[in-house]
């Protein structure tokens, strides 16, 4: 912790010389950066935090600020012990030799994700802001190279491995954890029952936040460092950007987002305590397989999988298909629409900015 905070003071004198030589486009794609940072705490928040409130463990006021907080801590952790997603993300891309073109596309990616998330928030419809970040950069690298050749295939199909490891360990996990639950409780009274699962699930839901913040904090660092063209090994800088992106989501989940709670927490299935306990555990536990990993994954997807898992594991009746059928489609469309628009807003930032 005290070369943490070394770094931060011994990164202030020359952030600044950063800063001032970055041109207007690169200050604008690094205020897009912070944006959709922010935008995916205000959208991916509901999916640590909904179980907990919708079951009545918590108050909304609380469990949002307690979110914060686990979100800011799993960045700042994460990132000093296996910042894996983050090289991933980096790898992915490669937006050519022309430093401004390069800054163009990269703005450009993250105006569609800014985009994309807002639309999706505004809709109240859960939607993966990984994927979004990946498709986003691809649509942009594929308009500046004319081409697949700014494509790297061996960290991408770590997306896809990442989409079916959290669709997978979600759901199996959300069905044998409510399994479990329920065979070693069955002859225990339920008020007792009720009282050990309030608390169970609030550090349930706890553990999936801090997860939420290690996940996906990885991958806006990692657009950070490409946005200021910092190497990771600039301790100061780098410490500087990770306690900067910590905040911001954190500012984000405090912003809260009480349509996709209702989506997800209410609308989807009517969940127990006990439910919600083995959705935010096996989600969480999910995430932390993946990111140790390496794999970027959506933390929408494990989590919602989960919660249909432990639903199922009680009665499949229980779930709302018409509302799954909508996630289901806003996660399709995710992809190709983050696609289009990142190769569509880098042809027109390259018309504005040439």
């Amino acid at each position: 912790m005290n070369i943490f905070i070394r770094n931060i003071f011994s990164g202030g004198g020359f952030i600044f010389n950063i800063f001032s030589s970055l041109s207007p486009l690169s200050i604008t794609a690094l205020i897009l950066t912070f944006s959709v940072i922010f935008v995916n705490g205000l959208t991916d928040a509901p999916n640590s935090i909904a179980t907990c409130i919708t079951t009545r463990c918590l108050s909304l006021k609380k469990a949002v600020l307690l979110s914060a907080i686990f979100n800011f801590i799993g960045v700042m952790v994460i990132m000093k012990l296996n910042p894996a997603v983050s090289n991933t993300i980096m790898g992915m891309v490669d937006f050519g030799e022309n430093s401004q073109r390069a800054t163009v596309a990269l703005a450009a990616a993250l105006f569609s994700i800014v985009l994309w998330a807002v639309l999706a928030w505004y809709f109240g419809i859960p939607t993966s802001e990984s994927h979004a970040l990946i498709a986003g950069l691809s649509g942009s690298a594929l308009a500046i190279n004319g081409g697949f050749s700014g494509i790297n295939a061996a960290e991408w199909v770590k997306a896809i491995y990442g989409l079916f490891t959290s669709c997978g360990l979600g759901f199996l996990g959300g069905f044998l954890i409510c399994r479990l639950v329920l065979s070693v409780f069955k002859n225990i009274k339920r008020q007792k029952a009720e009282k050990f699962f309030k608390g169970a699930q609030i550090f349930a839901s706890l553990f999936m936040s801090f997860m939420h913040g290690a996940q996906d904090g990885q991958k806006f660092i990692a657009v950070l460092l490409l946005t200021t063209s910092v190497q990771e090994e600039n301790k100061g800088i780098f410490d500087i950007l990770t306690l900067a992106c910590s905040l911001i989501i954190a500012l984000g989940t405090l912003t809260g987002g009480k349509k996709i709670i209702k989506s997800i927490g209410m609308d989807m299935i009517k969940l127990e305590k006990y439910q919600g306990f083995s959705a935010d555990l096996a989600a969480a536990i999910a995430l932390l397989i993946s990111t140790l990993s390496g794999l970027p994954v959506s933390t929408t997807h494990a989590k919602t999988t989960a919660i249909m898992g432990s639903g199922t594991a009680v009665k499949y009746k229980n779930l709302n298909t018409s509302v799954i059928k909508d996630i289901s489609l806003t996660w399709i469309l995710t992809f190709p629409c983050c696609i289009g628009l990142g190769y569509l807003m880098t042809k027109v930032f390259l018309i504005i900015f040439s």
